[in-house]
């Protein structure tokens, strides 16, 4: 198998470049060798990716976090959001937030990582595919492989990518919660599911889940399948700001689905948008900070194998 490792050299607070040895010694350790292209600017991955493809090369291992992963995973769409035909994917988790290894239990070793990725089956995997508004107000499209999300998350996520890493996932983000809560306003938006009007009104958060954890931890949509050809829809309406933080330890054991101003759904369309123009809402999509409400989320069935 012609393997090819892309990292974030910055990735964990940049203990992903020194962990580069490590890893090439699992793949030789396994039997395989393993190829070696880091990444050097925004949006890089997504290069290397199509250039790996390009190159013959069957099996990509991602090293990094997810924003890595959400790079990486630009490469599998094109602008119109059909799938593009690329190498099978695996992961190696070295960065902050590793909200997507979550999902299928991946730790931190490399050995296991490297491991699971040449002997597991490989799997269908989705992807969302979000047309949205940039900081500029102009319209553009992004691709997500784990969580998008608005309202509180994407202030937080912002606080998180302009801050220090070097405290670790956890938290970092817990952190950056509180210090965004404090100052946070509910946004009234609209809610609209598989072309349905869903929820309109206060939201203090709403999530698009392909997978089931995001922001460091925070088990946010525990029924969620990355390979159902559906996102679980998760909106947390009016809360004050004592309900906020008593929702916070819920949502990271996953035992918030039933409380009050927590509303579920399914689907594979979906659009958000504030109910006042005046209104500007962040989104984050993996961590990532792409823009603003207006929101268009489909769910791409089948766009990635996965090795993990």
């Amino acid at each position: 198998m012609k393997v090819r490792l892309i990292v974030n050299p910055n990735a964990g607070a940049g203990r992903a470049r020194d962990g580069i040895p490590s890893v090439v010694a699992a793949f030789a350790r396994a039997g395989e060798s393993c190829e070696v292209a880091e990444t050097a600017r925004p949006r890089h991955a997504a290069e290397l990716l199509r250039q790996a493809a390009s190159d013959g090369v069957e099996l990509i291992a991602a090293m990094g976090g997810d924003g890595t992963l959400n790079e990486v995973a630009q490469a599998y769409l094109d602008e119109g959001g059909n799938p593009v035909i690329g190498p099978q994917l695996g992961v190696v988790p070295f960065g902050t937030g590793g909200d997507f290894r979550r999902s299928f239990g991946l730790s931190h070793d490399i050995d296991e990582a490297v491991k699971r990725m040449l002997t597991s089956e490989p799997r269908s995997l989705d992807l969302g595919f979000a047309r949205l508004h940039d900081d500029d107000g102009q319209v553009c499209s992004h691709a997500f492989i784990n969580v998008g999300s608005f309202g509180i998350s994407g202030v937080v996520s912002r606080l998180v990518n302009r801050g220090p890493k070097w405290m670790g996932g956890k938290t970092t983000f817990y952190l950056a919660s509180v210090r965004g809560t404090l100052g946070y306003r509910n946004q009234p938006v609209r809610l609209t599911v598989d072309g349905k009007v869903v929820y309109e009104g206060p939201t203090y958060l709403a999530a698009f889940a392909n997978a089931r954890y995001f922001g460091g931890g925070m088990r946010i949509a525990p029924d969620a399948d990355p390979g159902d050809g559906v996102f679980e829809c998760i909106v947390i309406g009016d809360v004050s700001l004592a309900g906020a933080f008593s929702l916070s330890s819920k949502i990271y054991k996953g035992t918030h689905l039933q409380m009050d101003k927590v509303h579920t759904f399914r689907g594979r369309h979906f659009t958000a948008s504030p109910l006042y123009t005046s209104e500007r809402v962040s989104l984050e999509l993996d961590g990532e900070n792409p823009g603003h409400l207006p929101l268009d989320v489909s769910v791409v069935p089948g766009a990635v194998t996965l090795r993990a």
